[in-house]
């Protein structure tokens, strides 16, 4: 008896107006709030059939159905709107009765706006936690040394006063997002957050999902409450887009779609979010072949490319090979907390080098051969011998060799760029025309 009444009393507590009714539909209890709400006493309504109270209740339907009604939006002859959950009571297997909970509009707005206030709160801390961790490149990050390096630089510091669309059309490893957060970081937005993906690291399902958000139950294993989206994530800043070219011809649409209406919509939801960004995008993939392919939307890349910068390949930029080795030698030291210096001879190889894969690949060599140097000096022993035998040999090389050679570099490049696992392996053959097995084959040539 004590349950039951301490039952009532936390029903009697609510704000929300509660009625409960029998398997007959006779009302069997009301509380406060729904009484002060239909403007009746207890007296008045206690054991009378529902309909005869409330004409047109929906609650009786419970009775028959088994199945709750949810959400039911009413509203009364004074225009006042209300909300109604409707639930069938069970016992022993049976239903015995219903249960009416009713939401007032005015709880519903106080509850939005609370709702409003934590996603501006949420979003604020996302945006605060994307800005401490985002950019640390500027201009003066990169090296300039050759007359082409420094256009491309110039170049770029114009295109960053600016809020148009820029796309970085390179090879891997040439520093695509050093660049994207410099021009961030000199652009009117450089108080904003800076957000970056990878679009080939997800299927197409995944990465609509993760640049436009979700809604609760948009698909199944959606987080409760959803997710909000890089786009909107972004908003007010830059949003940074590496290998572009790879993102699917549908999501391509709905992209150019966001960028001509500064809008997205939630995968699932039905209005839009508004989504200011700056967006820069980065493709190592020829993207005109692309088009022509039928691959990439020709109309997305006018939108993606008002100023197109192409980055030149270390092969293309000798000149820069010492001074980049230098700050990477300055990093490296600060890393192994000792000095780390090369000799003329190495940096001479180094120099002599192709790097397929770019400045990512010198700074690798560059590492692992500290780890190697002895007294913190690189020389040529310390350089792996794949570079060291190439300056050395390069005369007396026969044809054929020369041949293998130039066909293992060109798959590392695309290793490099797609990765060593079985797909990157499957898509790096399918880029050279070749089977996996002729892949295997040439990888273990020579």
């Amino acid at each position: 008896m004590a349950h039951y009444e301490e039952l009532r009393a936390a029903l009697q507590s609510m704000r929300e107006g509660v009625l409960m009714i029998d398997a007959e539909a006779r009302i069997v209890f009301v509380n406060q709030s729904y009484l002060d709400f239909v403007k009746k006493t207890a007296d008045e309504i206690m054991g009378r059939p529902l309909r005869e109270v409330r004409p047109g209740a929906r609650l009786p339907e419970v009775l028959v159905t088994g199945q709750p009604i949810l959400h039911a939006p009413r509203m009364e002859e004074n225009d006042d709107i209300y909300f109604v959950n409707m639930y069938p009571v069970f016992l022993n297997g049976a239903v015995a009765g219903g249960l009416s909970v009713v939401t007032f509009i005015r709880d519903a707005y106080d509850f939005r706006t609370e709702l409003e206030a934590y996603e501006k709160r949420n979003k604020q801390v996302l945006r605060r936690v994307n800005k401490a961790n985002s950019t640390r490149y500027t201009f003066d990050s990169i090296v300039a040394v050759g007359e082409n390096v420094k256009a491309v630089k110039s170049l770029a510091r114009r295109a960053a006063a600016t809020d148009a669309a820029v796309l970085l059309a390179s090879e891997s490893g040439t520093g695509k997002e050093l660049y994207a957060q410099a021009i961030h970081n000199a652009s009117p937005r450089s108080r904003e957050v800076f957000v970056a993906i990878n679009c080939a690291n997800f299927n197409a399902n995944t990465l609509e999902s993760e640049l436009f958000g979700y809604v609760e139950g948009a698909f199944t294993g959606a987080k409760r409450g959803g997710k909000i989206g890089l786009f909107e994530a972004a908003s007010g800043g830059t949003l940074f887009l590496d290998e572009v070219s790879e993102m699917d011809l549908g999501l391509q649409a709905k992209l150019l779609r966001a960028l001509q209406e500064g809008r997205v919509r939630p995968v699932g939801g039905v209005e839009e979010v508004e989504a200011d960004v700056r967006l820069i995008c980065a493709s190592n993939a020829d993207l005109q072949s692309y088009i022509a392919a039928g691959k990439f939307r020709r109309d997305l890349y006018y939108r993606l490319s008002t100023f197109q910068i192409h980055i030149p390949p270390l092969r293309e930029r000798r000149g820069d090979i010492p001074a980049l080795a230098f700050v990477i030698l300055q990093e490296l030291s600060k890393k192994l907390k000792r000095s780390v210096t090369i000799s003329p001879e190495a940096l001479d190889i180094l120099t002599a080098h192709d790097w397929p894969g770019n400045v990512r690949e010198l700074r690798n060599v560059l590492e692992f051969s500290a780890y190697l140097s002895e007294n913190g000096v690189i020389v040529r022993d310390s350089l792996p011998e794949s570079l060291v035998r190439p300056a050395v040999e390069r005369e007396s090389v026969p044809l054929a060799q020369r041949v293998r050679m130039f066909e293992q570099s060109e798959i590392h490049k695309l290793l490099l760029r797609y990765g060593s696992t079985l797909e990157g392996k499957k898509r790096t053959a399918a880029e050279l025309g070749i089977s996996l097995a002729t892949l295997y084959n040439k990888l273990g040539a020579g």
